[in-house]
C-alpha cells in the first residue's frame, strides 16, 4: 500500500500498558506451569499433553483480556491495541489527546480512537509525607509524555492520513492452535466425561 510503512521500519517507541495486566499474566503463567508440571509428575507426559490445551486456553484469555491492550508511540504515530484489534494513527491526523477514564485520540476526521490499555484515570495523587504536596498520578505523567511526543512530531511535519486497522495475527494463530489441540485431546480421550 502506498504510504504505509512496515512495522519493522518504524522507529521503536514507548509502550504504555496497565501494570495490573502484566502482574495478572505473570501469575497466570506461573499457575499454568505449576498445574502442568504437577500433571506431568503425577500422570505422565501423555496425560499432561491432553490437559495442556485447557490450561493454555485460560492463559490465552488472561493475555487477551488483561495484558494485550496497550498504547505504543513512536516518532511517526501511535498504535492503539484493544484486545485483538490494532489501530495505527499517524500523528498528523491527531487533533487532541485526552484522558477520560482511558486515553482518547481525537482525529481530524472527528473519529475518536479510545484505548482500553495504557494510562487510565485513577484516584488523585497522594500527599507527600512532610511536604503537603500532592504527588502527580502516573497516568498524568504518561499522558504528558504522549502529548509531548504528539506535539513534537506534528511540529516536525509528520503527515496525517486515515487510520489503519489490523488484527493481532499471532494471538489469533495461538488461539487456533490451542483450539485444534483441544479438539485432538477430546478425540483421543473420547470427549468430556
Amino acid at each position: 500500500m502506498p504510504g504505509r510503512e512496515p512495522a519493522s521500519s518504524r522507529p521503536a517507541g514507548r509502550v504504555y500498558r496497565a501494570w495490573s495486566g502484566t502482574v495478572t499474566l505473570i501469575v497466570a503463567g506461573v499457575v499454568a506451569i505449576v498445574l502442568l508440571g504437577d500433571a506431568a509428575l503425577r500422570a505422565g507426559w501423555s496425560e499432561m499433553l491432553l490437559l495442556a490445551p485447557w490450561v493454555l486456553l485460560a492463559v490465552w484469555v488472561v493475555y487477551v483480556v488483561m495484558y494485550v491492550s496497550m498504547i505504543e508511540t513512536d516518532a511517526a504515530g501511535v498504535t492503539v491495541q484493544n484486545s485483538l484489534r490494532r489501530t495505527r494513527v499517524r500523528w498528523g491526523a491527531v487533533t487532541d489527546v485526552r484522558l477520560r477514564y482511558q486515553v482518547i485520540f481525537v482525529l481530524d476526521s472527528g473519529v475518536q480512537v479510545k484505548s482500553f490499555g495504557g494510562p487510565v484515570a485513577g484516584r488523585p495523587g497522594r500527599l507527600e509525607v512532610g511536604r503537603g504536596e500532592r504527588r502527580e498520578p502516573p497516568a498524568l505523567r504518561d499522558l504528558d509524555d504522549i502529548r509531548r511526543q504528539w506535539e513534537t512530531s506534528v511540529a516536525a511535519g509528520v503527515p496525517g492520513g486515515a487510520p489503519e486497522r489490523s488484527w493481532d495475527v499471532p494471538a489469533i494463530a495461538a488461539f487456533t492452535v490451542i483450539v485444534l489441540w483441544a479438539v485432538i485431546a477430546l478425540l483421543i480421550t473420547g470427549g468430556p466425561a
